[in-house]
Parts: C-alpha cells; sequence; structure tokens
C-alpha cells in the first residue's frame, strides 16, 4: 500500500464514517495525529463550558446547599448512568469515584478477606497492568495469601484454557484484564468467568482499557467484581475518578476495608461507630469529586447518543486499517490479528519503538511507548479519523525507512 493509496483509502472511509462527525466536537490540538486516546482522550469541546457552568451556578449557585441537592447521590446515580450505557449493569450495583487503584485494593481485598479456609491463592496475569500486579502483591503480603501466576503472550493474553488450568480449590480471586494494556487482547470474559465460577472462584475485571471501547456485559457475564477508568475513550480528563462495580449477590457479603464516613450508612449524623451503608455505597469511602465527574457526564452524553455498537464498529475498522498499513510496512503486529480477540488499540514491535516514539512525538505523531519493543496505538473512535491514522504512519514509515531523519 503506498502513501498515496493509503492517504486516499483513508478518505473513503472516513465519507463513509457514520461517526465522522462526532470527531469535530473535540478539542483538537496541532498534533499530525494523536494515537494515544487509550492513555488520556481528548476532551469534548463542550467540557469547558459545562465546568464553567458548574462552577457558576452548581458551586458559586448553591454552595454548601448543593450537598443535599444532588451531590450526595452523585456516586451512585453516575454509577446507575455508566452501567446503564457502557457496563451491561442493572442499577444499583455501580459506583464512581476514587482511583482505579484505590477501587481495585477495595473490591480485591474484600473478596480475598470473603474467600473461605484453604481458598489461599489469587490468580492473575504476569503481563497485566502494573498497578493491578503490584496492589495484588501487596495484597498477597497482608493475607497470608499466595500469587498463582499465568504466563501470557506478550502479543496476546489469557486465554480460557489457561484461566481454567490456573483456577481451583484454592483460588481465593482471579484478577485479569478485559483487554490487556500491552496487545490490546480481548478476553472472552463470559468463558474466564464461568471457569472460575465453576472452581468456586470469584472475578475481578479490570475494564480500564475495555469501557467506552468494546461492549462490556457485566451481568451477562455473570460478573462479580469489576473496576475501570475514565480519562481514556470516556474523556473524563487527567484525574478523572473510575468506577466499581459489585454484583448485588455480593452485598451484604463482602465488606470493604477502608472505611470511610461516605461509606457509612448515615453519614451526615457523625455518629460513633462504623456502620456499613446498604447496598453499593458501602464501598464509598471519602469525599466524592464531585467537580472532577463533570467531564465524565458530559462524554457519557454523547456515548448515550451513538451507542457503543456504533463505537466498536469503528474501533474494528481502525485497529483493521492500522494493521494493514503495518502489514504492507512490513512492521510486525504485537497484538492479535483475530477482531474478535482485538481490542481497541494495536502495539507494533521494533527494537527501536522507544526512540521512534521521541521522535514521532516531535514530528507531532503522539503513540506511546510500551517497554521493551513496543509502539503502542490507541485509536479512538470517536475522535480519531482514518486520515489521522493514515498521517501518523506516513511519518512512521519515512523514520523506519531512515528517510529525511536520524534516530536520536
Amino acid at each position: 500500500m503506498t502513501g498515496r493509496a493509503t492517504a486516499s483509502d483513508a478518505a473513503a472511509l472516513d465519507a463513509a464514517d457514520p461517526l465522522a462527525g462526532c470527531r469535530e466536537r473535540f478539542v483538537l490540538g496541532p498534533e499530525t495525529a494523536y494515537l494515544d486516546g487509550n492513555s488520556l482522550g481528548r476532551p469534548l469541546a463542550v467540557t469547558a463550558e459545562a465546568l464553567a457552568r458548574f462552577t457558576r451556578d452548581d458551586w458559586g449557585g448553591r454552595l454548601i446547599r448543593g450537598w443535599d441537592e444532588q451531590w450526595v447521590e452523585l456516586p451512585t446515580e453516575l454509577g446507575d448512568r455508566l452501567g446503564s450505557i457502557l457496563l451491561g449493569a442493572a442499577p444499583g450495583q455501580t459506583i464512581v469515584g476514587d482511583s482505579t487503584s484505590v477501587l481495585l485494593y477495595k473490591l480485591a481485598r474484600a473478596a480475598v478477606d470473603a474467600a473461605p479456609a484453604g481458598r489461599d491463592e489469587i490468580v492473575l496475569s504476569d503481563d497485566d497492568f502494573p498497578t493491578d500486579r503490584y496492589l495484588l502483591e501487596g495484597i498477597a503480603a497482608e493475607t497470608g495469601r499466595t500469587l498463582r501466576w499465568i504466563p501470557t503472550d506478550r502479543a496476546g493474553g489469557v486465554s480460557v484454557e489457561q484461566a481454567a488450568a490456573a483456577v481451583g480449590p484454592r483460588t481465593a480471586l482471579v484478577v485479569l484484564s478485559h483487554v490487556t494494556y500491552r496487545s490490546g487482547y480481548l478476553a472472552d470474559a463470559a468463558a474466564v468467568t464461568g471457569v472460575a465460577h465453576d472452581a468456586g472462584a470469584p472475578v475481578l475485571w479490570d475494564l480500564c482499557h475495555s469501557v467506552g471501547s468494546v461492549p462490556v456485559e457485566l451481568d451477562g457475564w455473570g460478573a462479580d467484581l469489576a473496576v475501570g477508568c475514565t480519562y481514556k475513550y470516556l474523556g473524563g480528563g487527567p484525574g478523572a475518578p473510575a468506577f466499581a462495580y459489585v454484583a448485588r449477590r455480593h452485598h451484604g457479603v463482602l465488606r470493604q476495608p477502608i472505611q470511610g464516613w461516605f461509606g457509612r450508612a448515615d453519614p451526615f449524623a457523625m455518629a460513633a461507630g462504623y456502620e456499613p451503608a446498604a447496598g453499593i455505597r458501602q464501598f464509598l469511602s471519602g469525599t466524592p469529586p464531585v467537580l472532577a465527574t463533570v467531564p465524565l457526564q458530559v462524554g457519557l452524553d454523547l456515548y448515550a447518543e451513538v451507542g457503543i455498537d456504533a463505537v466498536r464498529a469503528k474501533s474494528v475498522a481502525l485497529t483493521r486499517f492500522a494493521v494493514g498499513i503495518a502489514d504492507d510496512l512490513g512492521l510486525e503486529l504485537a497484538s492479535p490479528r483475530d477482531l474478535d480477540r482485538r481490542g481497541g488499540h494495536v502495539t507494533l514491535r521494533h527494537p527501536d519503538a522507544q526512540a521512534l516514539v521521541a521522535t514521532l512525538w516531535e514530528r507531532g505523531v503522539i503513540p506511546d511507548y510500551r517497554a521493551p519493543d513496543g509502539i503502542r496505538l490507541g485509536l479512538a473512535p470517536l475522535s480519531t479519523s482514518f486520515a489521522e491514522v493514515a498521517s501518523g504512519f506516513e511519518v512512521l514509515a519515512e523514520l523506519v525507512a531512515g528517510q529525511a531523519h536520524q534516530l536520536r
């Protein structure tokens, strides 16, 4: 595929894209190609006005009265909306607040503490996102559990067969990513959950690279627990609050370990002793980050408008287009070729990946470097065009060929 043919193909794909108009609703910078939307998504243009309106009217206009009028219920109300639009979760099972790491700790520790005697192993991938691995190492040390690592193909992920081989009568909890951070491998969540349940163990799904990119059906999978972030595809912005899902059957059974005032039955009673709130509220701890939820609310408006199925169709087309160009350039793919097993990003392998990425950034093309040799392309379906992908590859091809630029 020549550069000219690539540009022509991209133009045709953009012309036929039913979501093409969404791109102009985002703040578009001067960069040639932003290919890192799975690390930090672009903001919607209306986000600035939404934040100004909140500052002026909700915060400035209502002050402390805002808590009684709307903010106290925000973590659960926003959680229900997120659950309905993107998680396949019935009301009363999702909250928004804290960071992914904090929520992952809460749910994992609660599940491990509730495990029956003799279940002393936590099953996880040896190539999962670092915070997942670090937190579980800490929980294992705190509770005297053992980590059972699943060896994972860096260009793939954990298969159903691997999960089935790893779980057993000693399994207290399984923690895996639905879409892996490195390769974009899309796990068969329903099947993996099923084999864990057959072994008597719950599963905690990390949805950070899934939500807003691929369909998620937590209730349909029979999922137990899940966490995820909102600053990638959902446009929540840097430091945006995360979300946690706890299936209703676990309410009143799991007891989260960070007993803060906002998770108490009546937080404003300021009473002695901790009595957990009923339902999903018991997994709250401190004061929710109300201001930080404004960009997320705006992002959910767009997802409610277009629907996750349309987003997934665009995502599949974007990754197929990128893989096709990479193949024509002779670049090595470090992501699944099977579309059913590939999420919203792709990774290419190159021995000079770190230097290439640094030079790409200088040239206005922004992918991500993943050690030791990965160039990760995060293609956000609502804000990334096919022409943008083609432009990014044009620069990458030039650098790989060593034309008109010398790698540092």
